[in-house]
């Protein structure tokens, strides 16, 4: 299969290919006989929606992780692939290192991961290991030439150029003035110029807030 018939076969999920690279030998913790990792992500627009459509949105835990395993490794089954995850550890999966050699995915300024279309709003539903190589179109930086809002953007002052200031950040959202980044996500992330230009629903962000600050 090529890039673009995998692209296309995960389209009517709602997933896209945000990146991916041909294992090498310091890349450990991939299956045996792994030709290419790729990286697999929200597409938009229409991911919220469809996902909130599915039968995992039952009013039990975890929606978006079981929804997840159920439709990547259908996928993956169906490839003859390996589905892999960044929950359900340990073993924790290496996504942060994988997305930084997948050649979309940098480091920005506030040492979170952006991607070149995706901005600071990048995140990863799951890995395809596949047993074939497969050519992997590359991307650049959105963060050169960038003013780099994100390093002043937070209004705690919990995300800079030093990292992230976790405690800092929830003490922050316990606030009235939190508000604004619960509802509607991450005043850092948004910032971000492309992720500016990203179609992702302020539900979806307002979700994920809720979930990491319960």
């Amino acid at each position: 299969m090529t890039h673009a018939e995998l692209d296309a076969l995960l389209a009517p999920h709602r997933l896209a290919i945000l990146g991916g690279f041909r294992p090498g030998p310091d890349d450990d913790g991939l299956p045996r006989g792994t030709g290419t990792l790729l990286l697999l992500g929200p597409r938009e627009p229409g991911f919220w929606p469809h996902l909130t459509a599915q039968p995992e949105w039952d009013g039990a835990a975890d929606p978006v992780d079981r929804w997840s395993r159920r439709v990547i490794g259908r996928i993956a089954c169906d490839l003859g692939a390996k589905a892999l995850f960044p929950f359900g550890g340990p073993p924790w999966h290496p996504f942060y290192r994988w997305a930084l050699r997948s050649g979309r995915t940098f480091e920005s300024p506030v040492r979170l991961l952006v991607h070149d279309r995706q901005g600071l709003l990048v995140s990863f539903r799951g890995a395809l290991a596949l047993k074939q190589e497969i050519a992997i179109p590359p991307g650049t930086s959105p963060c050169t030439g960038c003013a780099a809002p994100c390093l002043s953007a937070c209004p705690a002052g919990a995300l800079g150029s030093a990292g992230y200031d976790v405690p800092r950040c929830h003490a922050w959202l316990d606030t009235p003035a939190g508000e604004a980044c619960l509802s509607g996500g991450c005043l850092v992330r948004r910032a971000c110029p492309v992720s500016a230009t990203y179609a992702r629903m302020p539900e979806q962000s307002a979700y994920h807030m809720r979930q990491f600050h319960r």
